[in-house]
């Protein structure tokens, strides 16, 4: 373990084209016109009556930025697709800003990944090694009976300008279960490979999810739409691409629950149910069961992984290019500002210890973006550590290049505090993957990342150093800010914390609850000591006499850094409380809505997204989502579980 770590609390990482500027004359549309503005956009004129509209705005691929100029005869001119229905295809938001709602058929398809990357020859998906290739074209091919909208993301839809009464299409369940393609889709499955538990695993790829393409929304942010469990793609190798309605039921509302928390997370817009059963075998002991299949439409900027540039590398001197490719269009599309930076910016940095030489990050982009890389993890893992939350299967195929969480198998928020806890069952043995080794196996998935790199000749070995030193300090900054802003201290004591995460391993306390009452704590030196636990005696039932005096010793100390420093009940509670969720999505939480939905009833799914998407908030009527676990929650398939899905 790395000497930048010593001072983590409790041990917290292990010992182990646009169109022509001409405008066409008024006189000249008085009939639907064709128009071609590329080899991909076709669209043509239509007039509307609106006898409060003398304009005409051009939509090119559904954005109104660009006017063409007055209609004659009171009439308004639009450009709308070819296929599009006599509605707009986009209705302007309520502030008047560019922001409008979108129809399906309107969205703003780019297509950079296809188009700029080397592609798969084959359009098959017979399982196979696919080489010198980033992606397969393959389309959904999920088997759809009947399907249902389970639930939907209102604040997802906004990104992507779309209007949330598409939700309310008959024909939405059938386009997300992938039955239907969408109009100027173009789908393919990426290539990728990684470590899996420490080793090299060779090809993996995208086995179970198909990319739909990237639009680009009103505010040019590119968005990619992705189905998961939508079929067989060439990296399916022997399992169905398929998924069960358990697992996306979990990462629907996960990937929304950390985007409520603020962490950078893969988002989710929909999840619909197939109407037809899967086959798993959930613990993988012989006994398979037949499932409920469902699909997630997952979004994010990019599902670009760790893996996405090992496969490449680890496939000798005539792949290497494609690492180059690959990493310039990362650059390009997802660190544009890595791309343009001078010498002026003065990002000449000195590596580890005096006498060593030194980096200049404005001479080498790849060097500056494996750095940024680096920092985006290191804060990325330090804010899970803030909220509790073990993701349970860190290779480095489940690392997103752009920080954010992606992939949600078998994951949890602590309940009872447990520096050891994983979600994982396969992970039992060696706890690789256990709460307090995040950090340390972000580590260590960033020297495998810098290690690409470095066979590539994209960086040096100082350069990849470095990287790895700028996780390491970025780590203990971000860890460090945020348990000081979690205990509302004005700065952070290394012993406080310790010692509280030590009491809190001890008693088992539960995490979430402990932290959000610590905030009614009045800071008053003046407390008898037989009163000092009253406000986290939910957090502190049954404790002997030992632990109890254990406990009012760390809350005096406590109390007295915070009179020392001057710091305030008033504002401190609210400033603790905006730090401290009330709700997490508790394992025990997401099997009850599991469990109400194989049999057909989806408001829990529904109610649980509602509850996550403001988790500091007290909401009322909502209390018992912020109890402790019952006692059931902690049999196998809930607090714990496979990588099945």
């Amino acid at each position: 373990m790395l000497s930048h770590f010593a001072s983590v609390p409790l041990q917290c990482l292990p010992r182990t084209p646009s169109p022509s500027s001409s405008s066409p004359s008024s006189s000249s549309i008085s009939s639907p016109l064709f128009v071609s503005i590329s080899r991909s956009t076709h669209l043509w004129w239509r007039p509307n009556r609106l006898s409060d509209a003398r304009r005409c705005v051009l939509l090119h691929r559904g954005r109104p930025d660009r006017q063409i100029g007055d209609g004659a005869g009171g009439r308004r001119y639009s450009i709308v697709c070819l296929m599009e229905s006599k509605t707009e295809a986009r209705v302007p938001g309520a502030d008047g800003s560019k922001r409008g709602r979108l129809k399906l058929e309107a969205l703003n398809w780019d297509h950079s990944f296809v188009r700029e990357l080397p592609g798969d020859p084959r359009t098959d998906t017979i399982p196979r090694q696919v080489l010198h290739a980033c992606y397969s074209r393959v389309s959904p091919s999920a088997e759809v009976e009947n399907p249902e909208l389970v639930a939907w993301s209102e604040s997802v839809a906004e990104l992507l300008d779309l209007d949330q009464k598409e939700f309310m299409r008959p024909d939405f369940p059938i386009i997300f279960a992938g039955a239907l393609p969408l109009k100027e889709g173009l789908p393919y499955a990426q290539c990728y490979g990684g470590h899996q538990f420490g080793r090299w695993a060779g090809q993996l790829g995208d086995g179970r999810a198909i990319t739909l393409g990237e639009i680009l929304n009103s505010q040019d942010e590119r968005w990619e739409l992705q189905l998961k469990g939508a079929g067989k793609t060439p990296y399916s190798r022997f399992a169905d691409g398929l998924a069960v309605l358990r697992s996306s039921i979990r990462e629907f509302l996960c990937s929304e629950a950390m985007n409520g928390l603020g962490i950078p997370t893969t988002r989710a817009l929909c999840l619909v149910t197939t109407g037809k059963f899967v086959t798993r075998d959930m613990f993988y002991d012989g006994n398979p069961r037949d499932e409920p299949g469902a699909i997630v439409c997952r979004v994010a900027q990019s599902f670009l992984r760790f893996g996405s540039y090992q496969i490449h590398a680890s496939r000798g001197k005539e792949d290497l290019d494609i690492v180059r490719t690959l990493a310039d269009y990362t650059i390009r599309h997802h660190f544009p500002q890595i791309g343009t930076m001078k010498k002026s910016d003065k990002l000449s940095l000195e590596v580890g210890v005096e006498g060593s030489s030194v980096v200049d990050l404005t001479s080498n982009k790849y060097a500056a973006w494996s750095v940024e890389v680096a920092e985006r993890t290191a804060s990325l893992i330090a804010s899970w550590q803030g909220v509790g939350f073990t993701h349970g299967v860190l290779n480095t195929d489940n690392m997103s290049v752009l920080g954010l969480t992606i992939d949600y198998g078998p994951f949890g928020f602590l309940d009872a505090f447990d520096p050891r806890y994983t979600p994982n069952t396969t992970d039992l043995p060696w706890r690789r993957y256990c709460f307090a080794n995040q950090p340390d196996i972000g580590l260590w998935n960033i020297g495998q990342f810098t290690a690409t790199l470095s066979a590539a000749q994209l960086i040096n070995n100082e350069e990849a150093n470095y990287a790895m030193e700028r996780y390491a300090n970025k780590f203990m900054d971000e860890y460090q800010s945020i348990m000081t802003r979690k205990l509302g201290l004005s700065k952070y004591s290394q012993q406080l914390i310790s010692d509280l995460l030590n009491n809190m391993a001890t008693d088992k306390v539960d995490y979430t609850n402990f932290f959000r009452l610590l905030s009614s704590l009045k800071a008053d030196t003046t407390i008898p000591n037989n009163e000092l636990l009253v406000p986290l005696k939910a957090v502190l039932p049954d404790i002997n006499q030992e632990r109890k005096e254990a406990w009012s010793s760390w809350v005096k100390t406590y109390i007295e850094e915070l009179v020392s420093n001057g710091i305030l009940d008033e504002g401190r509670k609210a400033a603790m409380d905006s730090v401290n969720p009330k709700y997490v999505l508790r394992n025990y939480l997401c099997q009850s809505a599991i469990d109400a939905a194989e049999q057909g009833d989806y408001s829990e799914v529904r109610r649980l997204l509602k509850l996550v998407e403001d988790p500091y908030d007290e909401q009322p009527r909502m209390e018992k989502y912020a109890g402790l676990p019952p006692e059931w929650s902690s049999r196998p398939g809930v607090c714990m579980l496979s990588c099945s899905s």
